[in-house]
């Protein structure tokens, strides 16, 4: 197990997700970011937001087992289960 190759898979993913949760509020929001990000937690829809921006974290979990980068794979996965985590603290609490 090279844990270099996983952490640059959790990078991936985490930054996959970022930009999937900044790419949908910027085509489909009237408001800016940070309006958004308010309105959504005010709203209890912060976890569905994040959710809708790992729908990235599968681009790049099937690219790299595509290319035969497992572990980096793996990095993409636990990134993916710590997003999952965080959307349902926001879902419960």
């Amino acid at each position: 197990m090279n844990k270099k190759e996983i952490f640059i898979g959790f990078i991936v993913g985490i930054i996959a997700n970022t930009v999937g949760t900044l790419a949908y509020i910027l085509f489909f929001s009237e408001m800016g970011i940070v309006e958004t990000f308010e309105a959504a937690l005010k709203q209890g829809h912060l976890g569905s937001l994040l959710a809708l921006g790992a729908i990235l974290n599968l681009i790049a979990f099937f690219g790299f087992l595509r290319i035969r980068r497992d572990e980096r794979a793996k990095g993409v996965l636990i990134a993916t289960i710590i997003s999952a985590l965080v959307i349902l603290y926001y879902k419960m609490f």
